[in-house]
């Protein structure tokens, strides 16, 4: 069962000793969230893309995006579908007409990619019983 999910917190550390992001999802119908540690360069990219921040030329999240988009192809939803030793996964779910495809993502590129728009996170139910 996949459980919706929404991106409750960016949290960038850049300090000189010590340089790290992690992103907070948070249940949407409930009240289960956790933590993901992930690349300061993706915590980034998910911080600018949340905010609407525009940049001269596209960054590698926004390259995808591009070119979901150019194939007819929308982003139709996030799945955290998995933990194992410690490691998250996750697919891009996207969707053309009738078409769906699968693309395996970690998760912090697919929360880029799908950051500052609609696109629905949902997390395997059996990740949240093994991380809340």
């Amino acid at each position: 069962m996949l459980v919706k999910m929404a991106l409750a917190r960016i949290v960038i550390v850049d300090a000189d000793d010590e340089k790290m992001a992690m992103v907070v999802l948070r249940e949407l119908e409930g009240e289960r969230a956790f933590p993901i540690l992930i690349g300061l360069h993706e915590g980034y990219a998910i911080d600018r893309r949340t905010r609407h921040v525009l940049v001269q030329r596209p960054m590698t999240h926004d390259l995808l995006e591009n070119v979901i988009s150019h194939l007819d192809y929308e982003l139709d939803q996030i799945v955290i579908n998995e933990l194992r030793d410690s490691t998250f996964y996750a697919k891009l779910v996207l969707r053309r007409g009738g078409e769906v495809i699968e693309v395996d993502s970690r998760p912090s590129d697919a929360l880029a990619v799908g950051a500052g728009t609609d696109t629905p996170i949902f997390v395997d139910e059996s990740i949240l019983q093994e991380v809340c």
